[in-house]
């Protein structure tokens, strides 16, 4: 199993069992995000926690997660970021469109914060 995925009061939390997000796991993950949003799920916190390798494929699925969280009005987190992972995300400025968190609870505090 490539992802687990568990529904929480105000959002859904999808975690990358894979240690890469690339071309084999991305659109996968995109479809994922796809039935989760067309489910009504407006917030969504993806753990990269034990991922350490991702590339641009992957990247284009973390951007699927976010614009469909903004077009339905809620928020979208990112968690869970090794060194690699980060680096990358930084590389392509991407720290600056997304929220990332370090943990889980610090993206649903986040979340909860966007919902008053």
């Amino acid at each position: 199993m490539e992802f687990k995925i568990e529904k929480h009061d105000h959002y859904t939390l999808i975690q990358v069992l894979e240690e890469k997000l690339d071309t084999h796991i991305a659109p996968t993950l995109k479809s994922e995000l796809v039935l989760v949003s067309g489910n009504g799920e407006k917030n969504i916190i993806l753990d990269l926690g034990k991922c350490k390798y991702c590339d641009s494929s992957g990247l284009s699925a973390i951007l699927v997660a976010n614009r469909l969280c903004k077009n339905a009005n809620g928020t979208f987190v990112l968690t869970g970021l090794n060194d690699a992972v980060e680096r990358l995300i930084t590389i392509s400025q991407l720290d600056t469109v997304l929220n990332i968190s370090s943990t889980i609870e610090e993206g649903a505090n986040l979340i909860s914060e966007t919902e008053k």
